[in-house]
């Protein structure tokens, strides 16, 4: 018992203000509510999983880094996703991928090499145990996304959708960004290739608003 509260707790107050809470905020802005929970839920449970029983290993032959530095730039690509998500929006049922989907695969890829991720395997290893940790660490990350999706929800009601997709989208390219600098080796932290960076997805975004404008043209 002391495992799971203790686990509980730890990842509630770490997800205040976090990163996937925020996403979780900006997803229930687009989505239905029991969307977003279902996403964060599945993605939850199976990353927590990874993280205690696979996390601790893979490290010893992946570095933590490169992990997270392939996080970062899904974050970066999520946001561009955002950007052209209007399709995604209008024909869910005939999409590639769902919105459920969409969530469970942003919120799998926000959580590898996050700080709960991270405090998964350090408390597994603490309390010498599994299940409990991996119950409690779910559990803590949902109540703490239910937060920032309430959150959502009534930001949802008041603030225009083109407004939201770019809050959304600039969310998930900052963090995007911050990983990358957290992460990448000294010497790519330089000022020509941190600019050049900033620019190709500047570019990139500004591609996507092109295309998205070409139909509303068309339908003129």
């Amino acid at each position: 018992m002391e495992a799971f509260l203790t686990s509980l707790i730890f990842v509630v107050l770490a997800e205040m203000g976090d990163k996937t809470q925020l996403l979780g905020m900006c997803f229930a802005t687009r989505y239905r509510w029991q969307t977003v929970l279902w996403g964060v839920f599945v993605a939850t449970v199976l990353n927590h999983l990874f993280a205690v029983e696979v996390g601790n290993y893979l490290t010893r032959f992946v570095p933590i880094s490169y992990i997270q530095i392939a996080a970062a730039v899904s974050f970066i690509i999520f946001g561009l996703w955002t950007i052209r998500g209007d399709e995604l929006d209008e024909s869910c049922a005939n999409a590639k991928y769902s919105p459920f989907w969409t969530v469970a695969i942003a919120f799998f890829m926000a959580e590898m090499g996050d700080k709960t991720q991270l405090a998964t395997v350090a408390l597994a290893a603490k309390f010498n145990t599994v299940i409990p940790v991996w119950l409690g660490t779910t559990v803590g990350m949902m109540i703490a996304n239910a937060i920032g999706i309430i959150i959502g929800v009534t930001l949802g009601k008041r603030i225009p959708e083109r407004l939201v997709k770019w809050i959304s989208a600039a969310i998930f390219i900052f963090f995007g960004f911050v990983g990358l600098y957290q992460n990448l080796p000294e010497k790519f932290l330089t000022m020509p290739f941190m600019i050049g960076a900033v620019v190709v997805v500047a570019l990139c975004a500004y591609y996507l608003v092109k295309l998205e404008k070409k139909p509303e043209l068309a339908k003129e």
